[in-house]
């Protein structure tokens, strides 16, 4: 009886949980056209119903029939009655519910059976609306034929196309391609069922500067070195990082600002791109990727934002409403994200699963992308056809969107990082300890040691070699014996080691890494090899296959320490000229120089800047493209230019009587045109004159009569794609303007072209932003 009771009871639940699963169950009938598929989903929830209905008839018999024998029984005598007769009660009871139950299963039956009826009856109208669908020709849609063609071909290749209700129907094509995706016109006897208007949105909560850091760290997660590294750094430098934040917070005088909804995505810690860079945190690898990562969640968070954090493929395709299958259909929901950091291979990824959903978000994405990328290589077209197609380039992303380490091209924008400042007590305490005779070498591993005997000998004969070069077990036979190897030291240790040093000496490479900047900050001189002929991707390996081509404005290992700093903190000479170096070398040692840190790369320049961007660069917004040539008839007279000539009149400002746009961003009073010289770029030009080359204001240069306003004669003009446009052949008198925006470029120059260049003013140490930027 126990067992016929318990069979009976395990019986129940398991039909009533496969009977919540034939309810429950997401299923692709959930569309309003796949009837069919719901139909059989009816029927066979039927038949669950009755089959159930008739298994809880069958106990009840069994266990009424169980009851009769037990009243008859010869077993209810002695001390053993009462075992029987006490578990017996309960069954009384549970067969009461069983009796209730199956009743109720009988309503519910019933109640199918009605709901098939209807179903049926409305499939049989949608079925014949099924029939009837056609393509519709639409000048409006003229994708839509091909579209159709492609789904009956292909329908079946990504199963996102099923979990959007797509079955295989001319009518599931059509409703997918007009509602789903946008190639096709609404179908009209689907209007009566088109959504509620949505409410107007709701007022943006406004971003408050945070004074806590903790928070931060539990976004950023665990299970990986690198994760670890950036929690490290951004508790080191959390008070640091506060106080900026207050000093901002009072700079910017209540000003409101609307809080963004950012996901940051680091693409190149996801184990789908490798992750090479967490293995290699504790063996000497390149940390500068993470400090960047680092300082910018720390920003991004200190500015009040709302974060969210992913270094998973997983999480990214889940905060972004990927739908199931092979990414070729869009997100399931609008984008809820105002912006989204990330890097190339993050961008890959997004592209991959984002179908259609990417080219109409992309205005959104900010790349973190250490050397930058210029316009020549970031359009597809022109890369293709010019020759600049690379593996990380053709994005046709606006330039800005792309941030960099240091401030090496203004085609993109300048992101950076932070080092630590130094408060009066340390700057003083950091002087009287440095030992003018100590110097250490840029480079932790030991490969970039190999063939630097012949100056590594010189040096010694003045100072003490200090290396930090990774090594497991062996000392690495690269290093010469009379260095001094510390092996791979904590940041914290590296930090007092350069506190002591007089000379940090870099070898060529590593190219723009955060080391140096550390090391001026620190009190050191940074002594670095001038390269000649400068390297770029036209002659170095290193450059070779990134969106970039640097021409001649890698003159040096550190680029931004030559041009930005320079004398008495960075030496640049000729490594092959050892009379040089030595001499170098004998100076450095007599000059005393103060711990130095450039504005932009503290804390609070940081926090300014990315303040700015978020404030002021929108790319969503289209702009329009320059006018085309087109025939002028005497009645037609083209708008005053905006811009006058300097009362030098050596080149263009903007005018006065012009007015000014105050949206616009940068200002446009800070513009000032000037016209290169053959050889230079116009980051150069600009560079030569005191100023920044501002690529957003080329649109204002793409005009015939600016080059009347500076006395350049053209007898012809025309329009044309080149990155290196507008400019001017004038040995043939010839001009030209450019015909695709994207690429408006700083970068880029030949012997040809004389190139009208835009340039701005910007704040003392914040070469990132104008005077009146902020």
């Amino acid at each position: 009886r126990i067992f016929v009771l318990g069979i009976g009871f395990f019986t129940l639940c398991f039909l009533m949980t496969s009977l919540g699963g034939q309810f429950s169950a997401k299923r692709l009938g959930d569309s309003p056209f796949t009837i069919r598929t719901e139909v059989m989903g009816a029927l066979e929830s039927r038949g669950v119903l009755r089959r159930m209905s008739d298994m809880l008839e069958m106990l009840m018999k069994r266990m009424d029939i169980l009851a009769r024998l037990e009243n008859s029984t010869d077993f209810h005598k002695g001390d053993e009655a009462r075992f029987p007769l006490d578990r017996f009660q309960p069954a009384a009871g549970l067969m009461e519910r069983i009796q209730a139950i199956a009743q109720n299963v009988s309503d519910i039956a019933i109640k199918v059976d009605q709901i098939l009826r209807n179903s049926l009856l409305n499939g049989k109208v949608m079925e014949g609306r099924r029939d009837q669908c056609e393509v519709p020709r639409d000048p409006k849609y003229p994708d839509c034929a091909g579209k159709v063609e492609w789904m009956r071909a292909r329908w079946t290749s990504d199963p996102c196309y099923a979990f959007f209700g797509v079955d295989g129907t001319e009518c599931s094509f059509l409703i997918y391609l007009s509602e789903v995706e946008w190639f096709c016109p609404p179908l009209p006897w689907r209007n009566r069922t088109a959504a509620v208007p949505s409410p107007p949105p709701q007022p943006r909560v406004q971003a408050a500067f945070r004074s806590d850091l903790a928070h931060l760290l539990e976004l950023i997660g665990t299970g990986k070195e690198s994760l670890s590294f950036m929690k490290k750094r951004i508790r080191h430098l959390a008070q640091q990082w506060l106080r900026a934040a207050q000093r901002l917070q009072q700079k910017l005088k209540g000003r409101q600002r609307d809080q963004k909804h950012i996901l940051i995505h680091i693409g190149f810690l996801t184990e789908e791109s490798g992750d090479v860079f967490s293995p290699r945190v504790l063996k000497g690898g390149p940390l500068g990727e993470m400090v960047q990562w680092a300082d910018i969640l720390a920003a991004l968070f200190l500015l009040g934002h709302n974060l969210r954090v992913t270094v998973s493929l997983k999480e990214l395709q889940s905060h972004l409403g990927v739908p199931p299958g092979r990414g070729n259909c869009p997100l399931t929901s609008p984008l809820p994200f105002d912006l989204i950091y990330t890097d190339y291979h993050g961008l890959q990824q997004m592209k991959q699963h984002m179908g259609l959903s990417f080219k109409k978000y992309r205005c959104r994405v900010r790349v973190i992308d250490t050397f930058g990328t210029e316009p020549a290589y970031n359009h597809e077209e022109y890369a293709t056809l010019r020759g600049y197609r690379t593996n990380w380039g053709y994005w046709n992303l606006q330039p800005t969107q792309f941030m960099t380490m240091f401030p090496h091209t203004p085609d993109n924008s300048f992101m950076g990082f932070v080092s630590e400042e130094l408060n009066q007590t340390e700057r003083q305490l950091i002087k009287s300890n440095k030992v003018s005779s100590m110097a250490v070498v840029y480079g932790k591993e030991a490969s970039i040691w190999k063939g630097k005997e012949k100056f590594l000998a010189i040096l010694n004969k003045y100072m003490e070699i200090h290396g930090t070069v990774y090594y497991e077990t062996q000392r690495p036979p690269e290093v010469p014996a009379f260095v001094k190897n510390h092996g791979l030291l904590p940041q914290h240790e590296f930090q007092q080691l350069l506190r002591k040093a007089k000379l940090f000496i870099g070898f060529g490479f590593p190219y723009e890494g955060p080391a140096p900047l550390e090391a001026i900050a620190n009190g050191c001189v940074f002594l670095q090899a001038r390269f000649n002929p400068p390297h770029s991707s036209l002659n170095h390996e290193f450059f070779r296959g990134k969106p970039t081509s640097r021409e001649a404005s890698v003159s040096s290992q550190h680029p931004y320490a030559e041009d930005f700093i320079g004398k008495p903190h960075v030496w640049t000479v000729d490594y092959n000229n050892s009379e040089e170096f030595e001499a170098a070398v004998k100076t450095i040692m007599r000059t005393q120089v103060d711990p130095y840190l450039p504005y932009e790369y503290t804390c609070e320049g940081m926090l300014e800047r990315i303040h700015a961007y978020i404030q002021h660069q929108d790319f969503c917004t289209t702009s329009s493209p320059p006018l085309l040539p087109k025939t002028k008839s005497p009645a037609m007279q083209s708008p005053p230019s905006p811009l006058a000539l300097s009362p030098n009149a050596t080149h263009l400002v903007w005018s006065p009587s012009a007015g000014r746009d105050p949206l616009a961003w940068p200002p446009v009073d800070s513009l000032q045109v000037w016209v290169s010289e053959t050889q230079h770029t116009c980051t150069e030009t600009c560079r030569r004159h005191g100023l920044v080359c501002e690529p957003t204001f080329f649109r204002f240069l793409n005009k015939e009569e600016v080059f009347l306003q500076l006395s350049i004669t053209c007898d012809s003009t025309e329009y044309e794609m080149n990155h290196l446009y507008p400019a001017v052949a004038e040995n043939v008198h010839e001009c030209y303007l450019q015909k695709e925006p994207l690429l408006f470029s700083c970068a880029g120059y030949n012997t040809k072209y004389r190139r009208l260049c835009p340039c701005r003013d910007y704040r003392q140490g914040q070469v990132a932003l104008c005077r009146d930027c902020l």
